[in-house]
């Protein structure tokens, strides 16, 4: 015969319950702890328009919704991902996983991890616009390139794309020095073979490419970029993207960059960035109306949180919720 299953004494459940109670409060302190004791959520200060927006809604968020301090850090992509490494900031809002080396090796030294997409269905490429291709009778333009489809074709049509300082060569317009992506465009470039027929242009900073885009488009004038959505410029502007070899095609996948100490010690806070995702049609129209209004990416950040309570609220708790839209109410 079985012997009756022992029933725990109600002093037993009382010690039990005290103890549940005390690591739920533990974990609930240690969860608030970063911001509680004082300490400043750094973000990296990254300089293209869509970081700069998810850098300034995230800042909002924690500032108004969980009484967190934050700062953002200025710098270059690369030296930012060395920076979350060491844990000199904690959190990079835009990292397109998997493509810097200064990432790859701080995630598999295990001193960073990705969290959340905050940006689904991106893309990014070598545009030209399509009038170069198929012309554009409305603005009188003939197509001088309609045989241009791909990377690969580039080379016999170096001279459409002259660069005004070395007109023996093309000009290709690639990312600023020390973003990612600059780095990579280079290495396309000697993989083609257009490093020896076209001139590797790098512009200081994103919005002098912008710049330079516009300025060619409104003339109607040939060119050659590198680009990526979400933007405002791909928003505005008729651009085709030439196609690479298929080998080259990749997946993009776009997450929150967090320093590992960081999730240690804020995983709520954690949890809340790894909600973070804004539809990307949604993030494209908020870029154009910074790029055409002029207006900076905090303004835009507020707006958004004002006029889209529907995709925000799900990723804070009700609480923060509320403080949130009493904080942008006014705006």
């Amino acid at each position: 015969m079985k012997a009756a299953p022992s029933i725990p004494s109600f002093k037993t459940l009382a010690l039990g319950l005290t103890t549940l109670g005390m690591a739920i409060g533990f974990q609930t302190a240690q969860a608030d702890t970063w911001c509680e004791q004082g300490n400043t959520v750094k973000f990296a200060g990254i300089n293209w328009e869509s970081g700069e927006l998810l850098t300034d809604l995230m800042r909002t968020v924690l500032e108004k919704g969980y009484s967190c301090k934050t700062d953002a850090i200025p710098g270059n992509s690369i030296t930012m991902e060395q920076a979350l490494g060491q844990n000199d900031i904690q959190v990079f809002a835009e990292e397109w996983i998997g493509r810097s080396e200064a990432w790859n090796k701080a995630a598999k030294a295990g001193t960073v991890i990705g969290v959340g997409a905050p940006i689904k269905n991106a893309t990014e490429g070598w545009y030209v616009p399509r009038y170069l291709v198929e012309g554009d009778k409305e603005r009188g333009i003939e197509a001088k390139a309609p045989d241009l489809k791909a990377i690969a074709d580039l080379d016999k049509y170096a001279m459409l794309f002259k660069d005004p300082e070395e007109q023996s060569k093309g000009r290709f317009y690639n990312c600023p020095a020390g973003w990612t992506c600059e780095l990579e465009n280079s290495e396309k470039l000697e993989e083609y073979g257009l490093d020896k027929t076209y001139v590797n242009f790098r512009p200081g900073t994103g919005a002098a490419l912008d710049a330079a885009i516009s300025s060619s488009y409104k003339r109607g004038k040939p060119f050659v970029t590198y680009y990526w959505s979400p933007t405002a410029m791909l928003g505005k502007y008729d651009l085709v993207q030439l196609k690479e070899k298929p080998e080259d095609e990749k997946e993009i996948k776009i997450q929150v960059g967090i320093s590992k100490v960081f999730q240690d010690e804020a995983p709520q806070l954690v949890d809340v960035l790894s909600k973070v995702n804004v539809p990307i049609d949604l993030l494209n129209k908020s870029l154009a109306k910074m790029s055409d209004e002029k207006l900076e990416s905090d303004e835009v950040a507020r707006l958004f949180l004002k006029e889209h309570p529907e995709v925000w609220h799900q990723w804070v708790s009700e609480e923060a919720a509320r403080k949130i839209d009493a904080s942008v109410a006014g705006q």
